[in-house]
């Protein structure tokens, strides 16, 4: 394992200005892995005032050709890097080597992405003819256009730091915008060994890709987010932070993509095949929960909740965890100790306000390190109950019984959040019905999974606001421009 430990900004590696470092972590270990730069203003300022350089003074905004060489270097270069990736990605995680290959995505999968932005980038139409019109009596001739937004600023999470860092820069360079990536304290490596690749591999002209890591996020990202010569923000995060980015973003009238919470339901309806569809539950546990996508709220039929019960007891058993090297394991620790205390918190709040505990609750005792929390599920749970409400990001499954669909569809959709869900159901028709209405960006139906390079991905209501991935995921950095001609 190889770690870059420098910033990237304006086409060099650099130490932060003020020389200073702070340390990168191992979830699983907890011991001190390494160092990594620790940004401050003149280094937010440097990279800023390079990316918006690189987008007023280049051509890297309008030469559509160097842009699509430049991310096939890009490309190129990451999966030459791959296994350093893969390393460094479920050291500073903790997430098992399992989900850090083609079956998870933490490393492999985000890499592979990158071809279908290649083939969006190569067939996305830039300028259309409307046509001729008589507007106001002048005949008029109309183009339509579209043109990168200008300077993104790309602020991330630690929870599959690659996954994101490449969902958002990859489609914002691909549009023709410059970058400021801004990674989460927790997981910084994921995001300095692209500057690395991207000085090493591509052609990418100096200050169009810039890194920042910083063990106080909130200085630098405040600053991100206030300057004037940013044009837009695209964050990944808590909902709480996002309402805060984007109240700062307005005083600048800057666009910005919000991904944020979520606490999506998982309705098994009644003539559902319990045994098959239960098994989902399991996902609660996949990277210790820390998923916004994540169902972990169950709906069941109230008349069926024993035999939940009986099932959720033998298939939790299931699980393994503990091993970071395990390739079958799908469940690692949480990132750091202050978040599981905020789970242990939840956890205890759960149970006094009346849930009933089934099973874990607390920490393994056969584990002597890592930030671990037992595989824990709830039942009698009241959808009002805080489980049921507050995004955890922990190992937590909530299971609430309801009385019929239409009580089901009621549950699912009381709740600020509108990211994910799912439906179970003997016939795919009364399924995609009650899916088509649960008000949420992504679905998934009798075991479908929405997670893939063309699918666009996003949330409704306080789950964000706008989509990455998929064709929209590019769109999602364009302005769009009419011309108009006259004629005659």
């Amino acid at each position: 394992m190889n770690p870059e430990t420098k910033l990237f900004i304006d086409g060099d590696l650099v130490e932060a200005a003020s020389g200073k470092t702070y340390p990168n972590s191992n979830p699983a270990t907890e011991q001190i892995m390494g160092e990594v730069a620790d940004a401050g203003l003149i280094d937010m300022e440097r990279a800023i005032s390079a990316a918006r350089r690189a987008f007023d003074t280049t051509d890297w905004f309008t030469n559509h050709a160097l842009r699509l060489r430049c991310l096939e270097q890009l490309r190129d270069g990451l999966v030459k890097e791959q296994n350093d990736l893969r390393e460094q990605i479920a050291a500073e995680t903790g997430a098992p080597m399992g989900i850090c290959g083609m079956m998870g995505p933490q490393c492999d999968m985000p890499i592979s992405f990158i071809e279908h932005v290649l083939q969006t980038l190569s067939a996305l139409e830039w300028s259309r003819d409307i046509g001729i019109a008589v507007p106001m009596g002048q005949k008029t001739r109309r183009l339509v256009e579209r043109e990168a937004i200008g300077v993104v600023g790309c602020i991330t999470p630690w929870n599959v730091p690659l996954q994101i860092n490449l969902a958002k820069c990859v489609p914002a360079l691909a549009a023709g915008c410059t970058v400021i990536l801004k990674a989460a304290p927790d997981t910084p490596w994921s995001a300095t060994l692209l500057g690395r690749i991207v000085r090493d591999y591509t052609d990418i002209p100096d200050g169009v890709f810039n890194v920042i890591t910083a063990s106080d996020p909130v200085e630098v990202g405040d600053q991100l987010v206030t300057d004037p010569r940013v044009d837009m923000i695209s964050f990944t995060g808590s909902t709480g932070v996002g309402k805060q980015i984007m109240a700062c973003a307005a005083q600048t009238v800057k666009k910005v993509f919000l991904e944020l919470g979520g606490k999506s339901a998982n309705i098994i309806l009644d003539d559902a095949d319990l045994e098959q569809s239960l098994l989902s539950c399991l996902a609660v546990c996949f990277h210790a929960g820390q998923g916004c996508a994540i169902n972990t709220r169950l709906l069941i039929p109230r008349a069926r909740q024993s035999e939940v019960e009986d099932l959720l007891k033998t298939y939790f058993g299931y699980i393994e965890y503990g091993d970071p090297s395990s390739d079958s394991q799908i469940m690692g620790p949480l990132i750091n100790r202050r978040q599981r205390d905020r789970v242990l918190a939840y956890i205890a709040q759960g149970v006094e306000e009346g849930a009933r505990l089934l099973l874990g609750g607390g920490i393994p005792a056969h584990l002597s390190t890592g930030y671990y929390v037992e595989p824990t599920v709830f039942v009698d749970v009241d959808n009002a109950m805080t489980i049921a409400r507050e995004e955890i990001f922990g190992p937590v499954l909530a299971v609430i019984a309801y009385d019929d669909e239409a009580d089901a569809i009621r549950i699912a959709n009381d709740s600020i959040y509108g990211l994910s869900g799912g439906v179970w159901s003997s016939s795919e028709a009364r399924a995609l019905g009650v899916a088509r209405r649960i008000r949420t960006g992504t679905i998934n139906v009798n075991g479908g999974n929405f997670y893939s390079a063309d699918a666009p991905f996003g949330g409704y209501k306080q789950s964000g606001i706008g989509r990455e991935m998929g064709r929209e995921g590019i769109e999602e950095y364009l302005e769009t421009r009419t011309i108009a001609i006259g004629v005659g």
